[in-house]
């Protein structure tokens, strides 16, 4: 088996579009969507699209996609008007349907062996993980995985270390990366990882995003794709999110 792992699209129909091109053009059994697929400028039209690849998709959830259904979180403060606007254009049954997806999907793949795909961690789909994660707090997540890899997002980075004999990737983003680069980016898995990212016109999907009515659109256009979000200080501000919150 092969599979195509897709995360953080957050409602980013060009970037999407450009990603499954590629994906068309490798022998994929399994397209992955790994959470957080719609909170961004176009929800509607983005489940559309992955919904017509039908019985390609296997789905989990992130905590977007948990927030649909049960609201903002502990996490959200600021972010209440953004998740109103996606859940606005959604019907109840999308809502349910985002919300009450599994955690956690295990995959036999090619050359890889057991895979076990999250949004954030196995436990969390919030905890956060970069590459500038001790591997002592490495070791403490993996502690206990059945697994021989696993593949999460969350963060928007891609990653590829190995920690206590588990092999830890992070597929990246393809709507929202921090990368310092603007590309859509992904993974393909099996035989090897291979860290992808697909090109597509910036300006039309500049110009689409704005045009949404999306409450963050006009920075994040600014922010992300006229001038994209550098991948090391996106490290520090995740790490130190991270220790004030106590993971670490």
């Amino acid at each position: 088996m092969r599979v195509a792992a897709l995360y953080d699209i957050h409602g980013m129909l060009d970037a999407l579009d450009a990603v499954l091109v590629d994906v068309r053009g490798e022998n994929v059994d399994v397209v992955l969507v790994g959470g957080d697929a719609v909170g961004g400028p176009q929800p509607a039209e983005t489940l559309e699209r992955l919904r017509e690849l039908g019985s390609w998709v296997r789905w989990i959830r992130g905590n977007a996609d948990r927030a649909l259904l049960e609201g903002p979180g502990p996490y959200d403060a600021g972010q209440e008007d953004v998740l109103a606007w996606t859940a606005e254009r959604l019907t109840e049954a999308d809502r349910t349907f985002l919300g009450t997806l599994p955690e956690r999907d295990l995959l036999d793949v090619d050359g890889l062996g057991r895979v076990l795909f999250c949004h954030a961690t196995p436990a969390s789909d919030l905890s956060l993980v970069t590459a500038g994660t001790s591997d002592e707090r490495m070791g403490e997540i993996v502690a206990g995985i059945d697994a021989d890899v696993v593949v999460a997002g969350h963060t928007h980075m891609q990653l590829d270390r190995v920690v206590d004999g588990v092999r830890w990737v992070n597929a990246g983003s393809v709507g929202m990366p921090y990368e310092g680069e603007v590309a859509a980016f992904w993974a393909l898995l099996g035989p090897e990882v291979s860290l992808r990212k697909s090109f597509f016109d910036v300006e039309a999907a500049a110009a689409a995003i704005l045009a949404s009515g999306w409450p963050e659109a006009e920075e994040f256009v600014a922010e992300n794709l006229t001038q994209p979000v550098p991948r090391d200080e996106t490290i520090a501000y995740y790490e130190r999110i991270a220790a004030e919150r106590g993971e670490r």
